[in-house]
């Protein structure tokens, strides 16, 4: 599937970058590569022709290694990775080309230290392609195939870089557990496990280690632990079978999946950034927060990278967007998100700033994301709008007068989730189009969300032609 056209924009620069782990001539006797799938495991292949060998050439390798049947070709990827940097690569590109090119990588979209990134190496990943379409995936039977993914799934969630509320990631652990340790363990057996593996096996980090001072630890660490370690028995006792029975694998494995496919970013590609907190006072200096930036083909998903939890999720048809470039020294690239709304009751635009060398990156993601979704639906896309619309138009109305936009769509609404939107905390630019401005913005923007038609297309992107300020 040609759904990796762009992952990052090609770069000019020749092979300078020397990497440590990359011989620095290829010759065309056989060479040992490692690509590496989740769950600390990796694939050796013996490649000839090293440096000109194609993602497309190394798939069909890895697949027969891992028994991957044709029909799910198309669900995995393969992925240059770092701590610095995650890169999905296009079916044409050749890895030792781009392992070559890495420093000028980081350069280009990191502000890593240079000697941070004199001593980053990537690693080859085959990993979920993060353009394959949840709904495919729900339907692949091979046992082989759902594993990888849910080693992917486990990983993310144990990360905390999938947020999730505690009846989730209990679920998930209790699940967790059952396929690797089997279903028919009893009370005792299942309380040995669990401290024998310790709660970081099954629960996601932040949530395991807890947060806190030393005072806090010391006084209540234990009791908390024997709660969450409590409430994970509950949950295995619920999917455990008696001795000498057990579930099938398949069964778990798609249960486990299809609990992760419920939270909306599952299979997103993640970029890091900042936004702006919040300014407290009038002398209190403007600070920013790091925030991971999830896009798959649903939508955009900012989230707090500290407290793991969802600070804005938009789908396509919600937001515009555009990226821009430094104007000047010591400034920064930005991603621009608009989105519909509140000011007191009045209905406005905000713009969210997000601070990244990967704007460019992220920009692009979304734009091909909201290509492919469109070419992939096709009429079915605009039927599906049409049967949602009238409800979300009807909830703007009900919520006040239009102020001479036409409809609207429904407000985003805050819960107590971690996977809803925080947009109350966010530091956002707001201003209406109706010549009443609640914070200065300069331009005017000329493609508004608000003004978009029905039968327009269900996005556009944001002009910006010079810097926005607050006032």
């Amino acid at each position: 599937m040609e759904g990796d056209d762009c992952s990052f924009p090609p770069d000019s620069s020749d092979d300078h970058s020397q990497r440590g782990s990359v011989a620095s001539s290829a010759t065309l006797s056989p060479q040992d590569v490692l690509v590496y799938i989740c769950g600390d495991s990796a694939v050796h292949l013996s490649v000839e022709g090293l440096g000109s060998v194609s993602v497309q050439e190394l798939s069909r390798s890895v697949r027969d290694a891992l028994h991957i049947p044709e029909s799910a070709q198309d669900v995995f990827a393969f992925w240059l990775c770092s701590p610095l940097l995650e890169l999905q690569l296009k079916a044409r590109h050749q890895p030792y080309k781009l392992c070559r090119q890495w420093q000028d990588l980081l350069y280009r979209f990191t502000e890593a230290s240079e000697e941070d990134i004199s001593q980053d190496e990537p690693c080859l990943q085959y990993r979920r392609n993060v353009f394959y379409p949840k709904s495919k995936e729900l339907q692949i039977d091979d046992e082989g195939v759902l594993r990888l993914l849910y080693e992917e799934a486990r990983g993310n969630i144990l990360s905390g870089r999938y947020p999730c509320d505690p009846e989730h990631w209990t679920g998930l652990g209790a699940l967790s557990l059952a396929l690797h340790e089997g279903t028919g363990l009893d009370g005792q057996q299942c309380s040995t496990t669990i401290r024998k593996k310790k709660l970081s096996s099954f629960l996601p980090a932040h949530v395991a280690m807890g947060s806190g001072g030393l005072l806090s630890t010391l006084r209540g660490k234990s009791s908390r632990l024997t709660g969450l370690e409590h409430n994970l028995m509950e949950e295995y006792r619920k999917i455990s079978t008696p001795a000498g029975s057990s579930a099938e694998p398949t069964q778990l494995l798609r249960q486990y999946l299809n609990t992760c496919h419920a939270l909306p970013y599952y299979g997103c590609g993640f970029f890091f950034g900042e936004i702006d907190k919040p300014v407290q006072g009038i002398l209190q200096r403007v600070k920013r927060k790091a925030v991971n930036v999830g896009i798959c083909l649903e939508g955009v998903y900012v989230m707090d990278a500290k407290e793991k939890h969802v600070l804005l999720g938009l789908h396509f048809n919600e937001l515009s967007w555009d990226h821009s470039y430094p104007e000047e020294q010591g400034d920064s690239h930005i991603l621009w998100l608009e989105f519909d709304g509140d000011e007191d009751g009045t209905p406005v635009n905000k713009l969210l700033k997000i601070y990244s060398k990967q704007a460019e990156l992220m920009s692009g993601f979304i734009e091909f994301c909201v290509e492919l979704k469109s070419a992939t639906e096709g009429g079915a896309a605009a039927e599906m709008d049409g049967e949602v619309s009238p409800p979300q138009q009807t909830a703007g109305q009900d919520g006040g007068n239009k102020n001479g936009r036409g409809e609207r769509r429904g407000m985003l609404r805050r819960q107590s989730s971690v996977v809803c939107s925080r947009v109350h905390s966010l530091n956002t630019i707001s201003y209406v189009d109706n010549g009443k401005e609640i914070k200065r913005l300069k331009p005017k923007r000329a493609a508004s969300f608000f003004t978009r038609q029905a039968s327009a297309p269900t996005y556009s992107a944001v002009q910006v032609t010079e810097s926005l300020e607050q006032g």
